[in-house]
């Protein structure tokens, strides 16, 4: 939560334009964030941007691709005007072909695409921006998914990327804890998503919640101490969250 009488903590979303990482974004403007918002759908960013207007927040939203280096370098540009970045949300994510394939009909170029946006992008985004996130004390937020843990038929591409995911995160929170760079993993649950309308195509989803449903976990999450839930994984639609005891 940002402190009034101080500088404005700054974000960056990514797959801000709609979906989960709309929501998040809107969360952190209320919340007093400026942000760096990024998606491959420029319109749903000027959009977007217009309607965060409302809370004063400094918005920069530079539509792009994650995967692809020289949009990386420009959003690290974007984050360097201010030397420091607070809050890095790994958001944006590819599903892969749609329906969804098995894993032994699985085209291996549809599955690269699929780890170069879901694990090599926030990788490569956490390291052009470390020295920023080191200088705040940041948090980064990893957003994995329940296809990360059980080896559902048909979601082992994508699974398999958020499980790497996962590794990931675990990882560079044991590897940053001296930085103060706080690591988390967030599985927001099924949520009713243009995303996951594609993951069943032809299929009524609208028993799914929307993604709206997380904000009372973005509360809770980011008013808790950094120290104490980095290397952890949380489910936002769970009945509760609670820090787990250190052993």
């Amino acid at each position: 939560m940002s402190d009034p009488a101080g500088p404005r903590p700054l974000a960056l979303v990514t797959g801000a334009s709609r979906g989960l990482g709309e929501v998040v974004a809107g969360f952190l403007a209320a919340e007093g964030y400026d942000l760096v918002l990024t998606a491959r759908q420029p319109a749903g960013l000027e959009a977007l941007s217009a309607r965060l207007a409302v809370h004063g927040s400094r918005i920069e939203a530079p539509a792009g691709d994650v995967s692809d280096g020289a949009h990386r370098r420009l959003l690290a540009e974007r984050v360097a005007r201010r030397g420091r970045l607070d809050l890095l949300v790994n958001n944006a994510s590819e599903l892969g072909p749609s329906p969804l394939p098995r894993l032994e009909e699985y085209p291996l170029p549809a599955l690269s695409r699929v780890f170069d946006v879901n694990v090599l992008a926030p990788l490569a985004l956490v390291q052009g921006l470390l020295p920023f996130l080191t200088a705040a004390r940041g948090t980064i937020i990893n957003i994995s998914s329940d296809a990360a843990i059980g080896g559902y038929e048909t979601w082992g591409g994508y699974g398999a990327s958020k499980a790497a995911l996962d590794l990931i995160t675990l990882t560079m929170a044991h590897e940053l804890a001296d930085r103060k760079v706080a690591v988390v993993g967030v599985d927001p649950g099924d949520l009713r998503t243009a995303m996951h309308q594609a993951a069943f195509p032809g299929t009524d989803i609208s028993d799914r919640p929307l993604p709206a449903v997380t904000l009372p976990f973005w509360a809770w999450l980011l008013h808790q101490d950094p120290s104490a839930v980095t290397g952890h994984r949380f489910r936002a639609q769970a009945d509760q969250w609670e820090v787990p005891a250190r052993a």
